[in-house]
């Protein structure tokens, strides 16, 4: 490569939208470069989806062992080694990442830079490698897949201690004696749980009166009142307004809510996330930014700038790895072979991966009675499900919003074991538009998750 060079496709950041992409690019016979700041797999594979997931199954190995009882099975006392439960996850990261690093080196047309990249004007880059070269870089089409990182809280004290965010609690190797959560959304309830279920005592303090405010009522108590069961400690409506060292050497956090300080002997500040635009100078491209630092897109992924794209968590929206993937379809369609695909009307499902899980797909129950339509609840525990019940996971609800005139389902929750998998049955049917009379008068096999649809709708519904 050349101290200035041209291509015909540029994309920034090798995440899970980015990396398809760029394949795309390269397989379509463009000259076509991936530049990328750290490693290859983004979030997903390196800080998010992978780890996280990994280490939640090995917490459910301690909590599964520890109910043997339950199931008439006879254990022992319960350890848990922090040192081969990263391994395990570094191991499943490294292989996933390494094989995706692989498949790009291997593809004809695609150059894979490590670079930290800035605009220096439209469709033009500068990118600085790690050992100082400098190369500057234009295309006629650039994409952003640069994603986001944890955001900061503005605690009083916070830059003084030692703190946890969503990557560097992945790499400790004892279990904390007691951990404070800050946040009570996905990142700090799947954490909370997971420490606790390897030894910690936890506390989650969560700024609004409720976990998971977005979700529905019934749904963001039944998570904490399966939170509470689980042992974790939850501080509503408080907020961590100071940090500092106490006497006896721990982390002594003060609360808005007036109640007494903690001390706890770790903290993980889970309060959202931020996204990377703020290291691309997009000023110098004519990008918009919005007053997140969100990049600010069309329906068809183009941003204020001629040529110029956004994908994935950067731009704002639902931030999920299937949502960044689905806008590398997008463009794939449209750059690539002369389609008009948008983000018009897609459904975002998504789960939480609390145990037992949240699976969520379209409108909640308010938004759907805001919309001013004839609606229907459907609703129902999990201890009314036979597999629930013959697995002994019978926490949880699942819960179908529906169009009443037409039959068709605006939405769902499903909280309970595998409720993501069975969230995906709802939205298939949303998909198929398959009327709630159809599921309730299906074959399912027996006995699964899936035909407790059967019940669901041969009850009667909840109209107020």
């Amino acid at each position: 490569m050349t101290a200035s060079e041209r291509f015909d496709a540029i994309v920034i950041g090798a995440g899970q939208g980015g990396v398809p992409l760029a394949r795309a690019f390269a397989e379509a016979g463009r000259k076509t470069l991936l530049i990328e700041a750290t490693h290859v797999g983004g979030t997903c594979i390196n800080e998010g989806c992978t780890p996280t997931k990994t280490m939640v199954a090995s917490a459910r190995v301690a909590y599964l062992a520890r109910r043997g009882a339950d199931y008439g099975v006879r254990t022992g006392p319960i350890s848990i080694d922090m040192v081969r439960v990263r391994q395990r996850k570094r191991d499943i990261v490294d292989s996933f990442r390494g094989g995706s690093e692989q498949r790009l080196r291997a593809t004809p047309n695609l150059t894979l830079l490590f670079a930290a990249a800035r605009f220096t004007a439209p469709r033009t880059l500068e990118a600085r490698s790690p050992d100082g070269a400098v190369r500057t870089l234009s295309a006629e089409c650039i994409v952003i897949n640069t994603g986001g990182r944890p955001a900061v809280p503005p605690i009083d004290g916070l830059d003084q201690l030692p703190w946890l965010d969503s990557t560097s609690i992945m790499e400790l190797d004892v279990v904390p004696e007691h951990l404070l959560v800050v946040g009570g959304g996905y990142i700090g309830l799947e954490f909370g749980q997971m420490m606790r279920r390897f030894g910690s005592r936890v506390t989650v303090t969560q700024r609004a009166d409720a976990l998971l405010p977005r979700e529905d009522g019934d749904i963001c108590g039944a998570v904490a009142e399966i939170m509470r069961q689980d042992g974790l400690e939850l501080r509503l409506g408080a907020n961590v307004t100071r940090l500092e060292r106490a006497p006896s050497g721990a982390i002594r956090a003060t609360l808005s809510s007036g109640a007494a300080p903690l001390e706890v002997s770790h903290v993980l500040c889970a309060a959202g996330r931020v996204p990377n635009s703020d290291r691309l100078d997009c000023a110098a491209a004519g990008i918009e930014l919005d007053g997140g630092g969100f990049i600010v897109v069309n329906e068809r992924l183009e941003t204020a700038a001629a040529g110029v794209f956004a994908i994935g968590d950067v731009k704002g929206g639902a931030a999920f790895t299937h949502i960044a993937y689905d806008d590398f379809r997008i463009l794939r369609t449209n750059l690539l072979q002369g389609g008009n695909a948008t983000t018009r009307a897609r459904l975002v499902p998504y789960t939480l991966f609390t145990d037992p899980q949240l699976g969520r797909i379209g409108l909640t129950e308010r938004e759907a009675r805001a919309s001013g339509g004839e609606v229907d609840v459907y609703a129902m525990p999990m201890s009314s499900v036979a597999r629930a019940l013959e697995l002994a996971e019978s926490r949880g609800l699942m819960k179908a919003v529906v169009d009443r005139p037409s039959g068709a389902i605006l939405g769902a929750a499903v909280l309970g074991i595998e409720g993501g998998e069975l969230m995906a049955v709802f939205q298939m049917a949303m998909m198929g538009g398959v009327t709630i009379d159809r599921l309730r008068d299906a074959v399912f096999a027996h006995p699964t998750l899936a035909e407790a649809l059967n019940n669901l709708f041969s009850m009667p519904p909840r109209r107020a």
